[in-house]
Formats: structure tokens, C-alpha cells, sequence
């Protein structure tokens, strides 16, 4: 029976090595901008959405007013790879973190100084580049 045991685990061991192997040789190109301009609704919130898959966001650079409320709605692309969105810019008053799901989930901030600053995804698997050095960042961009 331990015979079986260990026969078990070095094959699981050996197929996650070889799948760690395979998708971290995959090359993800370079970071290419994907930008939009959020649109400010009657009620004066500016409002836009976005997608995370496979290591990107759709689009990965916002462009926000300052000091005007700002709704992304961000949602997963199919897959079975867990990501999420962070942003941590308190200086900025943007500070936000949450899983990525199937279905869009609200994040809200009101940016308070003008500037660009990072969106990204910290998650990684053991030794494997994380998801944010294999490109899936961004960048929200506040205008005056």
C-alpha cells in the first residue's frame, strides 16, 4: 500500500513540475496599452470596466478625472487560473484589492491627486513568475 502511496505522489509531483514548466516557458509578449477614458454618467460617477484572464487586463490603462468618484467594474475572463486586481496608492486615495469572479464586482475610489498609478495581480504559484511579471498590470491614469 505505501508502495502505491509513493508511486501516487512522485506521478502527481512529476505532472505539476511539467505543467509549471510548460506554462511558465509561455511567452506573453510585452506589455501592449489598452486605454480607455471612464465616462462620467448624470450622476457624476465615472464609470468603466475591465476583464483579467490569462495574464492581462482588457484594458489595462484607465484614464479618471480627479476628485470625481470613480465605479470599475471588473470581472474574470473563463478560465480556471485565479487572479485578482490590487491597486495600492493611498497617496492617492486609490487603494482597492478583490478576487476576480465570473460575474463584474464594483470597485470604488475617488482619486484625490493627479498622476499615474499601478494596477496589478500579486497572485503566483511557488517558484513561478507571478502573475504581475508576466504582464498582467496596468495603470490608472488621473487627469485634471
Amino acid at each position: 500500500m505505501k508502495r502505491l502511496q509513493y508511486s501516487f505522489i512522485t506521478l502527481a509531483m512529476l505532472f505539476l513540475c511539467s505543467t509549471a514548466a510548460f506554462a511558465d516557458s509561455t511567452d506573453h509578449g510585452t506589455w501592449k496599452e489598452k486605454r480607455i477614458v471612464a465616462k462620467i454618467d448624470a450622476d457624476g460617477v465615472q464609470r468603466a470596466e475591465m476583464v483579467g484572464g490569462d495574464y492581462y487586463y482588457d484594458p489595462n490603462y484607465i484614464v479618471v478625472k480627479v476628485n470625481k468618484p470613480v465605479e470599475l467594474k471588473a470581472k474574470k475572463a473563463p478560465g480556471y487560473v485565479p487572479h485578482n486586481l490590487k491597486a495600492n496608492s493611498p497617496e492617492a486615495g486609490i487603494v482597492f484589492s478583490i478576487d476576480l469572479k465570473g460575474d463584474p464586482q464594483p470597485v470604488k475610489f475617488t482619486p484625490t491627486k493627479t498622476g499615474k498609478y499601478p494596477i496589478f495581480c500579486d497572485k503566483s504559484l511557488l517558484w513561478m513568475k507571478s502573475h504581475r511579471e508576466k504582464g498582467m498590470e496596468g495603470l490608472i491614469e488621473v487627469v485634471e
